[in-house]
């Protein structure tokens, strides 16, 4: 997902469904991977972080890209995705997400997302980030064997709600809600609306992730704003949840120069894909894997009050350059600046101290564990 600030657009703006409902809530609208987007509410960027901390956010995420990958069985489908990513998506069970990327030649980064088996056999739901899904979509057209094709879903909207009350809100609604697992994705009944609902998201919480007809969306955001606790959150908070959940950005802390090793990412390929390789960049990552990337992403926490912002060089002690913040801000939940970047694989270590250098001076910081604010995700069983 790219930046909550990014600008350069060269068509119209595009609009979700949920467009008027921002207008009428107060939305500051910015442009955002393309479309007019609600960075904050009249709350304000603070009070909506710590309000999906505490009880449940709504967000507006149907600017991602939804499709469905559609062959004749699941193994064939699989196959052809496993061809793309470093994921193990042949033995995921009926119901089951996993997160991935899609890479290139050089194990680079295409762009990260949530593919989820569905119970119907041979389908497999594919969620990607707003800035890339049209360079995602021709990608994996283009390279799908015969019998396999990617069918894009623009008439989709998707919400995201998320926080500890989350459960309990949906459950309200749609009790199945509540007895899902963790990135398990299955189609619900939310009220009279029908959806497909993943236990998924992208703030560090608990929460869900709600695909819905675009011509339903205004009324199944009205339906879950109205339930006890919920606030509408924009991206500004989205931004500052997922950088304290330690959680990658696309076109910032990954690219497509950025291998899934160095970012931190070797949880996401698993066991069977690390020794059979058969993606792209399998050379790499294997040696990755077996020797250490030169560079890693790291939390970076400054001693100070001052933030340290993307583009911020970090320095050893003794001067020499070793790396770059990659995003950074302040944290809500922690209060006070937190970052995170890369950096040197020698320097990579928690603990390790290091200099920022904001505007000519040397800030002192430290490498640190991530992520910053612990995740308080659902159950996987």
């Amino acid at each position: 997902m790219a930046s909550p600030t990014e600008t350069t657009q060269a068509a119209p703006l595009l609009r979700t469904p949920l467009f008027d409902l921002h207008v009428g809530l107060g939305a500051k609208m910015v442009p955002f991977a393309g479309y007019e987007m609600p960075v904050n509410y009249p709350a304000g960027i603070l009070k909506e972080h710590l309000h999906s901390r505490a009880r449940a956010g709504l967000f507006d995420v149907s600017h991602m890209g939804q499709a469905m990958l559609e062959g004749p069985d699941h193994a064939t489908v699989a196959k052809a995705l496993e061809a793309l990513v470093p994921a193990d998506i042949l033995n995921l069970k009926p119901g089951q997400q996993r997160y991935s990327q899609l890479l290139n030649e050089a194990g680079g980064i295409i762009d990260d997302l949530m593919i989820t088996r569905t119970r119907e056999d041979g389908k497999i739901y594919l969620v990607v980030n707003a800035s890339r899904k049209d360079v995602d979509f021709a990608h994996i057209s283009a390279h799908l064997p015969a019998g396999v094709t990617l069918v894009p879903m623009p008439g989709r909207a998707l919400l995201a709600l998320q926080g500890p009350s989350a459960s309990a809100v949906l459950g309200a609604l749609c009790p199945a809600a509540q007895s899902m697992a963790f990135m398990t994705g299955t189609p619900g009944k939310i009220g009279a609306f029908e959806c497909h609902i993943s236990r998924s998201g992208y703030t560090g919480e608990d929460g869900y992730e709600i695909s819905v007809a675009d011509g339903e969306a205004v009324a199944l955001a009205k339906l879950l704003l109205a339930q006890d606790g919920v606030m509408p959150i924009g991206l500004g908070a989205r931004d500052s949840l997922r950088l304290e959940a330690g959680l990658c950005l696309y076109g910032h802390d990954i690219d497509e120069t950025t291998s899934p090793v160095e970012a931190g990412l070797t949880w996401s390929i698993q066991k069977r894909r690390r020794l059979e390789g058969g993606f792209p960049g399998a050379e790499r990552i294997q040696r990755e894997l077996e020797k250490g990337a030169s560079r890693k992403r790291v939390g970076i926490k400054p001693d100070g009050r001052a933030p340290a912002r993307e583009g911020t060089a970090v320095s050893a002690l003794l001067g020499a350059s070793i790396g770059t913040i990659t995003s950074g801000g302040f944290g809500p939940s922690v209060d006070g600046p937190v970052a995170m970047g890369y950096v040197a694989a020698d320097y990579a270590a928690t603990g390790t101290p290091v200099n920022l250098m904001v505007r000519g001076k040397a800030l002192s910081a430290s490498v640190v564990a991530m992520p910053f604010v612990p995740h308080r995700y659902a159950s996987k069983s």
